[in-house]
């Protein structure tokens, strides 16, 4: 059975605390149940901040590092290297601090081709670390996702092509308004979580937010409505004020 539940931080500061406790918990819980952790991360300032905080103390100590598996729930079709990877801010503000294994990282072949292509080389990935056949959906044990102003999540725009799909576990997407080409999971990957954390702050997200928590479908962030797992809304006050 699914649950939803909402936080709200008075700061940023307070909101990545809060957010550094669950993921460490959640790990440790995954790790318990099954001997390891798969993890996808986002991109974002917010997340940045929280990966920071996750490679320093106490909450490095705290974290399961070599039964977790790190993947991404979107990138930008860039090199690794290039400075609007995803990949390379988790490298620069977690992953290189701590303690896992480099076989125990999944980046997004950004270099397989079009995006159509680096979409199906990554499901591919996942399909393999999960054994999961053609038709059936993995099950992350945790999620992060951010949520932009205009409401989409992961790189699930208003109106896009991956807001419909409902086969792809992995889809290709265009950010018109930035000209960037992306790879995202899509809803029926993400639906199917174990758990899912938004981490939303800023008051540029207020009027989205009040709109995705009263259920409006035209934001795709409202979309994200797990099968049975749990769903945290972590927020800052200035996200919440509407």
């Amino acid at each position: 059975m699914s649950s939803v539940t909402l936080r709200v931080a008075d700061s940023t500061d307070e909101l990545n605390r809060i957010a550094a406790e669950n993921v460490a918990r959640r790990a440790r819980m995954a790790v318990e149940a099954r001997g390891r952790c798969a993890i996808a991360l986002s991109g974002g300032s917010t997340p940045r901040s929280l990966y920071s905080l996750l490679a320093q103390p106490p909450y490095a100590a705290q974290m399961p590092w070599r039964q977790l598996y790190f993947f991404w729930g979107d990138e930008r079709c860039v090199p690794p290297d290039h400075g609007d990877s995803n990949y390379r801010m988790a490298r620069e503000s977690l992953l290189a601090h701590v303690p896992i294994p480099a076989s125990n990282i999944f980046r997004v072949a950004t270099e397989a081709g079009a995006p159509d292509a680096v979409a199906r080389s990554y499901e591919a990935t996942l399909r393999a670390f999960f054994g999961s056949p053609a038709g059936a959906v993995p099950e992350f044990d945790l999620i992060l996702l951010g949520m932009g102003s205009d409401g989409h999540t992961a790189s699930i725009f208003p109106g896009s092509r991956a807001l419909t799909e409902t086969v792809q576990l992995v889809a290709p997407a265009y950010a018109e308004h930035l000209e960037s080409h992306r790879v995202t999971f899509t809803l029926p990957l993400i639906n199917q979580a174990r758990c899912v954390i938004f981490l939303v702050a800023g008051a540029d997200k207020a009027a989205s937010l009040s709109a995705v928590l009263a259920g409006d479908l035209a934001y795709p962030a409202a979309r994200v409505r797990l099968s049975q797992g749990d769903l945290y809304w972590l927020v800052d006050r200035n996200a919440r004020s509407r």
